[in-house]
């Protein structure tokens, strides 16, 4: 399990910003992301058309994100992790200031 913190470098709000290009993208029926369960009042799930696993994104601290990219298969989580950082830095390079990734076992909080 994978646990990232995104910070954004400006006053951009990130995660509804996300929200909304993730579902422009798939209006226009291209992406590889798509919401795997109704969206929640604070937060939502997402899966890859291709690998095994999802990343579950909650609004973070002082307009950041926080995600937990979590896969029962370890090639694919790292894929997944992967393949996240890219869609983030092509649609919002910009306007992040970090990204922190915390590494932790599977089963331990």
């Amino acid at each position: 399990m994978k646990l990232l913190e995104i910070v954004p470098s400006d006053r951009t709000r990130l995660y509804s910003a996300m929200i909304r290009k993730q579902a422009e993208i798939r209006r226009s029926g291209r992406g590889t992301f798509s919401r795997a369960s109704a969206r929640r009042r604070n937060g939502v799930k997402w899966t890859h058309v291709r690998y095994k696993g999802s990343i579950n994104l909650e609004p973070g601290e002082s307009e950041g994100v926080e995600a937990v990219i979590k896969s029962p298969d370890r090639g694919d989580e790292a894929r997944l992790l992967s393949s996240f950082l890219g869609w983030l830095d092509r649609h919002f390079g910009e306007h992040l200031s970090s990204v922190n990734i915390k590494y932790q076992q599977a089963g331990r909080a």
